[in-house]
């Protein structure tokens, strides 16, 4: 995870940030876990390959001068699996739960993290510190649906997941691919955005046809890509101001502007950020 760095000097925080070395880490004697899912094992190795740990372990100081994990044992050993050195941890200086969490949150408000590692940081704060999906939105100043959409990222294959860690390709597609289910086609897609320059809304038209492959050209005369560029860019930026999936559409004499939203509670969010007020106040 490595954007996720070390507190400045002299603030008190009761965890750093390192990257240690894999070989200098014991397991820990208390792991209530004993048997892993060899399959889930080698897909998370496979995941480290392609872009990394995104979720540093925690440990804390050994006696022998080493390490002792405290928690990610999966990731510790995809790692090994992966034929890594190093690895990126959070040494653990209190046994107080809360404060490391803490510490966690206050790492992540401080770092500009891309859209995957953020993802990566809420799933840790949620699995390793017990931390609920409220609470987490409410101490990062994001509703809930905006911290689940986040976390849909993870489900990304990791070859597509790569592209979104490097900046190739936006948040904004990524949740388009993921009306996918097939990651074969997931990754092809990820590949045609990449090469073409589609925009999000298109993505989004061609998941919605179930039209993923490029083969068509009855898809091209119906469809002329980017007809109006203006409105595929004004739509992609409406989506992204308010973190959910808009489209725009222009006919002859009218237009339509459509925003989907998951709830009550998301419906509540969007009308707060486009400034809507109940009774016109």
């Amino acid at each position: 995870m490595g954007p996720m760095s070390s507190t400045s000097p002299g603030q008190e925080v009761p965890a750093k940030f390192a990257e240690i070395d894999v070989a200098d880490i014991v397991p820990n004697p208390r792991q209530p876990r004993t048997v892993f899912d060899e399959d889930e094992l080698a897909e998370l190795a496979f995941s480290v390959k392609e872009i990394g740990i995104l979720q540093p372990i925690v440990v804390r100081r050994a006696a022998n001068g080493g390490f002792e994990l405290v928690m990610g044992e999966r990731r510790l050993r995809a790692a090994k699996a992966a034929g890594l050195d190093r690895i990126p941890a959070i040494i653990r200086e209190t046994d107080d739960d809360a404060l490391l969490r803490d510490a966690l949150l206050e790492n992540l408000h401080r770092t500009q993290l891309n859209p995957l590692e953020e993802a990566a940081a809420y799933r840790q704060l949620l699995d390793d510190f017990g931390c609920s999906q409220e609470e987490l939105a409410a101490r990062i100043g994001r509703s809930r649906p905006q911290v689940s959409n986040t976390l849909r990222l993870l489900r990304l294959p990791p070859l597509v997941a790569r592209r979104v860690a490097a900046g190739v390709l936006s948040a904004g597609h990524a949740r388009a691919l993921l009306g996918l289910t097939d990651g074969g086609a997931m990754e092809r897609l990820a590949q045609r955005i990449v090469a073409e320059g589609l925009s999000v809304r298109s993505v989004e038209e061609i998941v919605a046809l179930g039209e993923t492959e490029d083969s068509s050209p009855r898809r091209r005369a119906a469809r002329p890509a980017a007809a109006r560029p203006d409105l595929d860019d004004l739509a992609t930026r409406l989506s992204d101001f308010l973190d959910t999936r808009a489209s725009i559409t222009l006919g002859k004499h009218k237009g339509r502007v459509t925003i989907e939203f998951a709830g009550q509670e998301d419906l509540d969010r969007i009308l707060a950020a486009i400034g809507y007020r109940d009774g016109g106040n």
